[in-house]
């Protein structure tokens, strides 16, 4: 069994603290049994991510070294990794390190325990599927060449790869590890934890939607965009708003109906798991923030990012933690709306 002390703090300490703000706050409140294989899994999905997201490498190079990778960490090879021309394109020496320090975060995948091995290798193996499908599928595009996603069903889909998957392999790993007896219905608890990670997904997608756009990619459907009548390329033009904008919070209500399945999933917990509580219910917080913002924004403020500014963040982490011992203050820290849980028992 992985135990804290084992594991290399510059890999699963400062290098993570530095490539993911948020997710290091998460991970440092997770119980001591289950923050070494998720913040294990985390560094190895975030290495992967790094990966796709080289744009200065070519496409094939790209998808070779995420199978080479994947296959790594399924155990159907050996041959050690060598990242070198993938980490001098990076921007951020974190990430470069990441790439660099490939080996040592795979060697931590031998002291997992056999169940422990099997689920991060399971997530990490959809993870690197759905990066390998978005390579393929945005394949050529460009700022003067916008692909969209052609489907709802494959909007869902990817979220599901790239996201949802966290959410199950979370479930089970904090159920083996942290409440194994706790009696609950077990189908709905593990199907909330992967809508929380689509809800999760959904939001960046729609907070990000104007630097994915400047690359050439649009998530949001063709499918849908056409009946709306408004063409990816202009989704964020001033005079195709009044078409766009009932579009874009139609799918904010998505994102905020899976979020409030992810509420539900936190408040399922069994409620003397403390810093488990805290770790799901600030994600869960940051995205309606989040999406708070998103409804209120015009297409020009879209264009600017619109996020969670440190203070707000802040102020969240502050008054989770003060209301975290009494339940009904708890549970007051959000109230999804009537239209959330409606859409999201017609989701379920």
């Amino acid at each position: 069994m992985l135990a804290m002390s084992d594991v290399n703090q510059a890999l699963l300490g400062d290098l993570l603290k530095a490539t993911s703000r948020s997710f290091y706050l998460t991970l440092r409140v997770l119980p001591a049994r289950v923050r070494p294989q998720i913040g294990l899994a985390y560094l190895l999905a975030r290495t992967t991510d790094t990966i796709a997201d080289t744009e200065l490498i070519p496409l094939a190079q790209r998808l070779e070294a995420l199978h080479k990778l994947r296959e790594r960490i399924l155990g159907q090879s050996s041959v050690p990794l060598h990242f070198g021309a993938l980490a001098q394109q990076q921007g951020l020496p974190a990430e470069k390190i990441l790439l660099e320090k490939v080996e040592a975060g795979l060697s931590l995948l031998s002291k997992l325990s056999p169940e422990d091995l099997k689920l991060v290798c399971e997530v990490l193996s959809t993870i690197t599927t759905g990066q390998e499908l978005d390579l393929r599928r945005f394949a050529g595009a460009s700022a003067e060449n916008v692909i969209a996603l052609e489907t709802p069903a494959q909007l869902d889909d990817y979220t599901f790869r790239v996201a949802g998957c966290v959410g199950g392999f979370w479930t089970k790993i904090c159920r083996a590890h942290l409440f194994p007896r706790a009696r609950l219905d077990e189908q709905q608890f593990i199907n909330d934890g992967i809508r929380f990670g689509k809800g999760l997904q959904l939001v960046n997608i729609l907070r990000d939607l104007p630097a994915d756009l400047k690359i050439g990619r649009c998530y949001l459907p063709a499918q849908r965009l056409a009946e709306a009548k408004v063409l990816p390329e202009v989704l964020l033009s001033p005079a195709t708003e009044a078409r766009f904008l009932p579009l874009f919070r139609e799918y904010l209500d998505k994102a905020e109906s899976h979020l409030a399945a992810g509420w539900r999933y936190t408040n399922t917990l069994p409620f003397r798991q403390f810093r488990l509580r805290l770790a799901c219910a600030w994600p869960v917080l940051f995205g309606v923030k989040t999406i708070e913002k998103l409804r209120t924004a015009g297409v020009i403020d879209l264009q600017q990012r619109v996020k969670v500014s440190r203070a707000e963040v802040r102020q969240i982490i502050f008054h989770s933690v003060v209301r975290s011992p009494l339940a009904p203050a708890w549970r007051q820290l959000y109230a999804p709306t009537a239209k959330a849980v409606d859409s999201g028992r017609e989701l379920a």
